[in-house]
């Protein structure tokens, strides 16, 4: 990558870091627009759960890959990627800088450092592995990939139904190891010269106690009442992506009647806990391998000007 090539900022960090705020910040001082990184919000009417911009955050400058999927639907690093570049260069094109700003890590990999030579979701290998896991469980299944790829399946909880399923379904249709489809891997860098600031909590428990608020707040803005409009509007059923998502699927738990409003605060903000946790894990794995990346605390009282000055003396503005 030469600095001839154009420039991206791409803005990183855990849930309730202050990643929204921190990009409308730079949107405010440099010619942005803000491509979503973000897993959850490109599904429509899944707003709370996903703590959605709001439509005046929506309006103060252009936001991509936001409400742009039914929640019936699935998507994928892949798909990233190439929605990704194709907005890139668009922006670009435009005179504007591309701001890729979200938590969704895997995307962030995806863009960087290319995809495996991995086959397409086949439906009627997914039918018969949803099939197994209603009718014998999640555990079953993930027996079932120990013993067709035994490294694959020590590297999965029992419980992790999205990547069991799909680690069953590539060795299934390819035949082949996980580990040796992974390793099938040729696709060029982006053609932009990306700039990674990173945010991570100095205090892990204040960072908790943030996840706890917004959570509450959640709760009190109608998210049961959201999850169950949406399981009227669409034909969706548990282990779909989108009701995966951390606070739809203990929603969708306390919907079918596992517990009450107090067992869904306290699995909602521990799975919450949990995924800030593998983000940061994520985060740490880029600072080692990623030159360049600079992370600031999401704690300090000055966070969007702190990474708005950066950016300007990064940029040249």
């Amino acid at each position: 990558m030469t600095a001839s090539m154009p420039p991206a900022l791409l803005l990183l960090g855990p849930t309730a870091s202050g990643k929204t705020a921190c990009a409308l910040a730079l949107a405010q001082a440099l010619p942005i627009e803000i491509i979503s990184v973000d897993s959850a919000l490109v599904y429509r009417d899944m707003n709370i759960g996903t703590a959605k911009p709001s439509a005046d955050e929506l309006a103060s400058c252009p936001h991509h890959l936001i409400d742009i999927i039914s929640p019936e639907e699935n998507y994928s690093a892949a798909r990233f990627r190439e929605d990704a570049l194709r907005l890139m260069n668009e922006i670009h094109q435009r005179g504007h800088l591309p701001l890729l700003a979200g938590g969704t890590m895997l995307y962030f990999k995806a863009l960087r450092d290319g995809l495996s030579d991995l086959p397409l979701a086949d439906t009627d290998i997914r039918r018969d592995i949803d099939r197994q896991a209603l009718t014998e469980g999640w555990p079953a299944v993930h027996a079932r990939l120990a013993q067709l790829d035994p490294d694959a399946a020590a590297r999965l909880e029992p419980g992790d139904a999205q990547r069991i399923q799909r680690a069953l379904e590539i060795v299934l249709i390819t035949g082949r190891p996980l580990a040796e489809s992974y390793a099938r891997r040729e696709m060029a860098p982006p053609p932009f010269t990306l700039h990674p600031i990173a945010l991570a909590p100095s205090d892990r428990s204040v960072l908790h106690a943030r996840i706890a608020d917004r959570f509450d707040a959640m709760l009190a803005a109608g998210l049961v009442d959201e999850v169950a409009g949406l399981r009227r509007r669409y034909a969706l059923h548990p282990d779909m992506p989108s009701m995966r998502c951390v606070g739809y699927r203990q929603a969708w738990e306390y919907l079918e009647g596992d517990g009450n409003l107090d067992t869904l605060r306290f699995k909602g903000v521990a799975a919450t806990r949990q995924l800030a946790k593998r983000q940061l894990t994520w985060q740490r794995q880029f600072r080692e391998h990623w030159p360049g990346l600079i992370e600031f605390d999401c704690l300090r009282p000055d966070l969007n000007d702190a990474v708005r000055d950066h950016a300007l003396r990064l940029l040249h503005y």
